[in-house]
């Protein structure tokens, strides 16, 4: 059965891409969005199912199917409608607040101090273990639904607080079911690699990941019990090394798993460079990433991931994003949503992007939207309005789209509707 769907009198229609060819942007294209705008006239688009089929003027529209039925209609006079927001970069599933931990970063202690402390990502693999699936499952799709309340279609969802292979498989069943609870869309990157157990060394690790969890994961993502994307490691100072960290990548990579990993966060390790050379389609954070690095990544057009919440937070020196852009290097944007940056809105992280890491207004949103899109693999699909890819769009009551970034922290009073695959996921109640 075909369903249409109509959305019409828009002020403008943020297209993000120009063509139909542009799979992501880069260097000054990240500059030249495209935007269809009109002061006098409405704007329409049209829904067939799950895909956008037109966009043009409500005349335009309206001659294009006349005498067609439209099951439903969306008034958006007034609004800005925009493809939804792609979060490249997320660890949702978790138990256990570190609220005291963010006193203790307050008062000068660093990221890696709280960790030699049993605290940070070892003191949230405690509290996930001791939670039960129904406890994890309800948080979980609770954090989901409000990313999709703030205008989140698709989200990149990290485990990484399992570790050990019996309890990280846990975590990605949880994942797999939350796709039938929440309509947001889920990539799930497998992070067994994001820090190194009690009683076990870095090297004991790399080998049970290499030799035993791969192989596990290969079984059950063969059995298409759960759906796995990519393959994570922290690559880091006292945690995997860049060697651990490559065999690692690569051993996933043999599975067919994307390589999308942590590296250069809190020292130069090389991580740039490296995940370059395997061919690495993203690496988040990037705060130390070196000249050398930032040629590598963009001579393979490998995504930086860049994640402002977590250095505004840890109070630390923000990734060299302006020399990335120049350099050609692909930016995308995540919230890195987890007990140590909470938060759940893009809008937000699109908004210290562009105060902290020296980004125009339309790169941030390229980076939300396209470009996270293609760091996650999905830009056929997802990361801009064009005819033939999905529906996924938010309409925004603002007088233009600069607002959903300029009003910090206001998204839920502009989100009016959020739309996944053409149906209404959620709307603003009057």
């Amino acid at each position: 059965m075909t369903l249409r769907t109509l959305i019409y009198g828009a002020r403008q229609i943020v297209t993000v891409t120009r063509n139909n060819d542009e799979k992501f942007l880069c260097g000054k294209d990240m500059q030249a969005i495209g935007i269809i705008k009109s002061d006098t006239v409405g704007l329409s688009l049209m829904i067939e199912n799950e895909n956008i089929i037109a966009i043009g003027t409500d005349d335009d529209i309206a001659r294009q199917f006349e005498g067609i039925e439209v099951d439903k209609k969306i008034d958006a006079s007034g609004c800005c409608i925009l493809p939804g927001f792609v979060d490249a970069h997320t660890h949702p599933i978790w138990a256990g607040d570190r609220v005291h931990e963010y006193a203790k970063k307050l008062a000068g202690a660093t990221y890696m101090e709280i960790m030699r402390e049993g605290g940070g990502i070892g003191f949230t693999v405690e509290k996930t273990k001791l939670a039960t699936d129904k406890e994890l499952l309800v948080s979980l799709v609770a954090r989901l639904k409000r990313m999709l309340q703030a205008g989140t279609t698709h989200v990149e969802c990290k485990t990484g607080y399992g570790l050990e292979w019996p309890d990280e498989l846990r975590l990605l069943k949880l994942l797999e079911q939350a796709r039938s609870h929440v309509s947001i869309g889920i990539s799930i990157t497998y992070c067994a690699a994001h820090a190194i157990p009690k009683n076990r060394t870095a090297e004991e690790m790399t080998e049970d990941i290499v030799n035993k969890q791969i192989k596990a994961l290969k079984k059950f993502i063969d059995s298409k019990e759960i759906n796995v994307n990519d393959i994570d490691v922290f690559c880091e100072k006292g945690v995997y090394d860049i060697e651990q960290s490559r065999r690692i990548l690569l051993a996933g990579k043999e599975i067919g798993l994307g390589i999308n990993f942590h590296g250069d966060e809190l020292n130069y390790t090389g991580s740039a460079e490296m995940g370059a050379d395997i061919g690495a389609r993203a690496i988040s954070h990037l705060e130390c990433i070196s000249d050398d690095g930032i040629r590598a990544m963009a001579s393979a057009k490998t995504f930086a991931v860049i994640l402002p919440h977590t250095g505004y937070l840890l109070r630390i020196e923000m990734p060299p994003v302006r020399r990335m852009i120049d350099a050609g290097v692909p930016v995308a944007l995540g919230t890195d949503a987890n007990p140590n940056a909470f938060s759940s809105a893009m809008s937000i992280s699109m908004n210290l992007a562009c105060v902290l890491c020296h980004m125009s207004l339309e790169e941030a949103l390229v980076a939300a939207t396209i470009n996270s899109a293609a760091a996650l693999g999905i830009s056929d699909k997802y990361g801009s309005l064009e005819v033939g890819k999905k529906a996924d769009l938010i309409i925004c009551r603002c007088p233009s789209w600069e607002h959903i970034i300029y009003q910090f922290g206001d998204h839920a009073h502009l989100i009016q509707y959020v739309l996944k695959h053409g149906a209404i996921v959620y709307a603003k109640a009057k």
